[in-house]
């Protein structure tokens, strides 16, 4: 009797966290894609700019609230040559948080060598009141 009992909690238990599996996986794969304008240099405002510029050596991810928007800040540190650029691969709303995937793609072979560079991206979006997970 103690068997078929602690063998029918160990089911159950299993059930759970393998239930609790799919809620997790379905819920990556409800999310809404988010509108946003990638920022010019030029645009950045001045308090964003200088927080950019005390961590651009090592990587950096960051949100800055102005107004009714939220910047989404992306730095990679860093890297001996210019010619980076990054890619934003999804800005995304699940149920519990903003999205923020981005890719840092090299230079060309031609544009190598030179002087170290500091790529980074700046995102503009609607507020939210999520929490903004970066991957």
């Amino acid at each position: 009797m103690k068997k078929t009992v602690s063998l029918l909690c160990l089911a159950a238990v299993l059930m759970t966290i393998l239930s609790g599996c799919r809620i997790v996986h379905m819920e990556e794969k409800e999310k809404t894609p988010l509108d946003y304008t990638v920022v010019k240099q030029e645009d950045i405002p001045k308090e964003v700019a200088a927080l950019i510029e005390n961590k651009k050596a090592k990587e950096f991810q960051m949100t800055y609230q102005s107004e009714n928007f939220l910047y989404l800040i992306k730095g990679y540190g860093q890297q001996m040559s210019g010619g980076y650029s990054i890619q934003v691969e999804e800005l995304a709303l699940s149920d519990s948080a903003v999205f923020f995937k981005t890719k840092l793609l090299g230079p060309s072979d031609s544009n190598q060598g030179g002087e170290p560079s500091y790529p980074y991206i700046v995102i503009k979006m609607q507020y939210r009141e999520e929490p903004v997970q970066f991957q």
